[in-house]
């Protein structure tokens, strides 16, 4: 059975995103930094008959990202589909926003550590694996901002350039492993999940990645509300 793990899972857009995979035959690793937030997650979708379980680590912390995916390992075997969205929908512990004229490395290398240096964190624990397997798909979220600086509000300005470093490195690494059966593709999404109809819930934009999963087409699929 593969497996796909969620980091940054939430009860929004990431519990969506591990139902459609769940309903597709894979197991699913729920990653966020409350064991308890997790393991009602995983409740949820085993009561609809999907093989879950959660594993509590700090994106922020690249030894318990690692620790996360060893006991993920030890439980579900390889990890098939890798994906990062971290969202500090809480406060999360010296991680702040900062308008560009007030924006400095204080500010600034929080975001990096949590957008950038996370999902590197990540996605260390599964891109050998995958490359040596000739298969594997790993998929970054961000905010529309991380494409498109000017497309949030300044007040979001070192969370824009924190998670466009991100979507850099998504697609500079979309390059490098073309060829090699591993799929890399970055998702900024263009929206505020879950504000408006249909197109804003999270049931829908989980959609979006089994496409991206199954249509392996393109580095960066961005999705926006109609």
């Amino acid at each position: 059975m593969p497996t796909i793990a969620i980091v940054g899972a939430g009860s929004g857009l990431g519990l969506s995103i591990a139902r459609v995979f769940g309903s597709q035959g894979f197991s699913v690793a729920l990653v966020s930094r409350t064991q308890a937030k997790l393991d009602d997650l995983a409740a949820q979708l085993t009561a609809a008959g999907i093989d879950a379980a959660g594993f509590a680590a700090d994106v922020m912390d690249p030894a318990s990202v690692a620790a996360a995916f060893g006991r993920i390992t030890e439980r579900f075997g390889p990890v098939d589909v890798l994906e990062y969205s971290p969202a500090p929908h809480n406060p999360v512990p010296g991680l702040r926003n900062a308008i560009a004229l007030e924006a400095d490395r204080d500010s600034i290398q929080p975001q990096l550590d949590y957008y950038l240096y996370g999902g590197i964190a990540a996605t260390e624990q599964v891109l050998p694996g995958m490359i040596e397997r000739g298969a594997g798909t790993i998929l970054y979220t961000t905010g529309g901002s991380s494409m498109d600086p000017l497309a949030g509000h300044a007040d979001f300005a070192a969370t824009a350039i924190g998670s466009g470093a991100l979507r850099t490195y998504a697609l500079t690494l979309h390059r490098a492993t073309a060829g090699t059966g591993v799929y890399v593709a970055h998702v900024p999404i263009f929206a505020w999940i879950g504000s408006g109809g249909p197109e804003t819930q999270p049931d829908t934009i989980a959609q979006h990645y089994w496409n991206l999963h199954t249509t392996r087409d393109g580095a960066e699929l961005p999705y926006a509300a109609a």
